[in-house]
């Protein structure tokens, strides 16, 4: 083992916990509670929400318990008013907040796209009475506030897209199927009744390596067992197998996914494509035969670019225009 002198030890702890601490001081205050009020579906608990980098060198988010979100503006002559809330994957233990979260909303920019990345609750029977519903409710909830203050931040009302990785895309399938009045799950009051009527569908769609179906010939158990505990009835797996969620109503959506993906099978969503197109719904997917999984924006097995590939997508529906 080749040995420094203490002083360049010294050096490398110190840049080891700036490194990991660099994300968190860079972008921590542009994160704002979700809520105004009450959070619903929530239990008293202590916040020991934390960021760090985890074993793969990725900056982590976990123990989310108070659901916040953040926005990062385009320059202002490139600002054309369309917006994504970006869910970041994590298997439902966290949020993979910088590669699949602030890294794509600054790209988003670039465009002239307003992007918001959201902390969304992570399941969890000490912080939550339904676990499984939590993680829905924070994206409607990021939907409808977005729809709700759009005039106000000079955005289009019409142009709110949600895109989620691994099971944030999950999460985004799931809001992208779940948007009727019966399944707004984010703002109700004491009887159950919605309490605006803001609407929660988001206007596009876009899931990248993402979890989609607990099917068990399809799913990622991990995600399936955070979210819905370890022993599921049929009918939760159902209700979120979004696949089978899939109809006319649901909007265009764009997928990516590799086909030597071993955490998440490509087969959900290759059957999240098919039913788009049995129901007529303008659906574009790009598959690469390598890539493995959470490789965020950069598929470092090929020269093509699935982010070329999603703004092509995006202008082909007129969302790049001012």
């Amino acid at each position: 083992m080749k040995k420094y002198p203490l002083f360049i030890l010294i050096l490398i702890s110190i840049m080891n916990i700036k490194a990991q601490n660099s994300y968190k001081d860079e972008y921590q205050s542009l994160y704002k509670n979700l809520y105004e009020g009450a959070v619903p579906n929530a239990k008293v608990a202590e916040n020991k929400q934390k960021t760090e980098l985890n074993q793969w060198n990725t900056h982590f988010t976990t123990e989310i318990s108070v659901p916040t979100i953040a926005r990062f503006d385009p320059p202002e002559k490139l600002k054309n008013g369309t917006t994504v809330i970006i869910c970041p994957g994590g298997g439902y233990w966290g949020t993979a907040d910088k590669h699949e979260g602030s890294d794509v909303a600054k790209a988003l920019n670039a465009w002239g796209v307003t992007a918001f990345v959201l902390r969304y609750r992570m399941p969890d029977t000490r912080t939550m009475i339904d676990p499984s519903v939590g993680p829905l409710q924070d994206a409607q909830q990021a939907i409808r506030w977005v729809r709700k203050n759009a005039k106000a931040w000079g955005l289009k009302e019409n142009q709110i897209g949600i895109m989620g990785y691994s099971a944030g895309g999950h999460l985004a399938a799931t809001a992208t199927t779940h948007f009727q009045a019966n399944a707004d799950l984010s703002r109700r009051d004491s009887d159950g009744a919605v309490l605006d009527g803001i609407s929660v569908r988001p206007d596009f769609s876009m899931l990248i390596y993402a979890v989609v179906s607990f099917k068990p010939d399809l799913a990622h158990k991990g995600s399936s067992d955070k979210l819905l505990g370890e022993n599921p009835s049929f009918e939760k797996v159902h209700a979120f197998s979004n696949e089978e969620q899939v109809t006319p109503d649901t909007p265009p959506t764009f997928l990516v996914h590799s086909a030597d993906d071993d955490a998440v099978p490509i087969g959900a969503s290759l059957e999240f494509y098919k039913k788009c197109i049995q129901n007529k719904v303008p659906a574009e997917m790009h598959l690469y035969p390598k890539g493995g999984h959470g490789y965020g924006m950069d598929n470092k097995t090929t020269h093509d670019k699935w982010m070329d590939r999603l703004q092509n997508w995006l202008d082909s529906l007129g969302l790049l225009k001012k």
